[in-house]
């Protein structure tokens, strides 16, 4: 926790260095099953979260690059 008491939300890269863990861990083969199956439901919710960041991130490029829509945000300011 910060100084704040507000919680760090860990970047992208982060997140996706703790999916690439929880893989690791898997294919390892030393966890019990219940456990690999906590663990790759887990890798799974968090995959589907940066697959949600990723896209979003791909339609503010998409409108910065001018698909068409760079000029309907232009008329509405």
């Amino acid at each position: 926790m910060s100084e704040t008491g507000e919680k760090k939300v860990p970047s992208f890269e982060e997140r996706l260095q703790q999916v690439q863990e929880i893989t690791g861990r898997i294919e390892g083969g030393s966890l019990p099953l219940e456990d690999a199956v906590k663990e790759y439901e887990r890798g799974i919710r968090m995959l589907g979260e940066l697959d949600r960041e990723l896209n979003d991130l791909n339609r503010r490029i998409t409108v910065l690059q001018g698909d068409g829509k760079t000029e309907e945000l232009h008329e509405d300011i």
